[in-house]
């Protein structure tokens, strides 16, 4: 296995597909297809099922991608060891965000980091379910998780910076008759509810267990694994949801938002791993040196 097909391997995973890699790499097309066979055929395994035209990973293909971005970090790190100067950072920040994170503190940390070190770039990927903050880093996925605290380390030995916290609003659909002010829980309407599956320790799960210590269960209309879903489903009158701050102050002139009384906030931050830092993801926490920064050896 070549370092070469290791990186055509993961260009076709982030492009979705032969196309989009040969696109992104400025080769030809034959070219990754050529390649990805002759990795397979030396790895003897398919990394991917041919649906179509289209390529989904087989399982072999997902258990690659980890240790794939690893050996990449490990070379360009290696890279920029021997041929740069010390100050000079030209490698890939790699950050998986939770979604409903990926916008304010850590955007802002990201240009920060971009402004300082122009040669750098930034993988900014999502991460799906937070319960995987620590096994994502672990199994070399990336190097940074943003997510919300605490995190379930397990004596793993990373490390959490703190970034703040953030609160969620109760959004209800357009018309709906409420009190102005912070809306008590246990003074819910009997609407029916957007929710995202509760899993582990999420925010879900904390929201509904909020609504059961306040007395109150308002029927479900959807559950929905698209977070991204929710605020077009309140708008269009399926029910009401509870969403981050921000993205119900956006819909303020259209929806029904209100704070919760009592507030309902989660800290979040980064997490990594100190042991394994390239030089550029040292770079990312010198200049977050100022912040707050905790051992994960258990719940944080």
């Amino acid at each position: 296995m070549e370092f070469r097909q290791v990186a055509l391997f993961l260009a076709i995973v982030e492009n979705d597909g032969l196309n989009g890699a040969a696109t992104a790499l400025g080769v030809a097309q034959p070219t990754v297809s050529h390649a990805l066979r002759s990795l397979e055929r030396d790895l003897g395994v398919r990394l991917f099922h041919r649906v179509g035209r289209g390529l989904v990973l087989t399982a072999a293909g997902r258990s690659l991608i980890g240790p794939s971005r690893q050996l990449l970090r490990d070379v360009h790190a290696v890279q920029e060891l021997l041929a740069l100067p010390d100050d000079d950072i030209v490698g890939s920040l790699d950050l998986m965000v939770f979604p409903a994170l990926a916008t304010g503190p850590i955007v802002e940390l990201v240009a920060r980091f971009c402004e300082a070190h122009p040669r750098a770039t930034v993988r900014f990927a999502d991460l799906r379910l937070e319960e995987n903050a620590t096994s994502v880093i672990r199994d070399g996925h990336c190097e940074f998780v943003v997510a919300h605290l605490p995190v379930e380390g397990n004596g793993t030995g990373l490390e959490v910076i703190e970034l703040g916290t953030q609160e969620y609003w109760l959004v209800y659909p357009p018309g709906t008759q409420l009190p102005e002010g912070p809306l008590a829980w246990s003074a819910l309407p009997d609407i029916p509810m957007v929710f995202v599956p509760r899993v582990g320790g999420s925010v879900s799960l904390q929201i509904e267990n909020a609504m059961q210590r306040a007395g109150v269960h308002p029927p479900l209309a959807v559950l929905n694994d698209q977070r991204e879903a929710r605020l077009p489903m309140v708008l269009t009158g399926v029910g009401g949801s509870v969403v981050e701050r921000t993205l119900a102050e956006s819909v303020r002139d259209v929806a029904v938002a209100r704070p919760c009384e009592p507030r309902f906030t989660r800290s979040f931050g980064v997490i990594y791993n100190p042991i394994s830092l390239t030089k550029t993801g040292r770079a990312f926490v010198d200049m977050l040196g100022g912040v707050r920064h905790q051992r994960v050896d258990g719940p944080v």
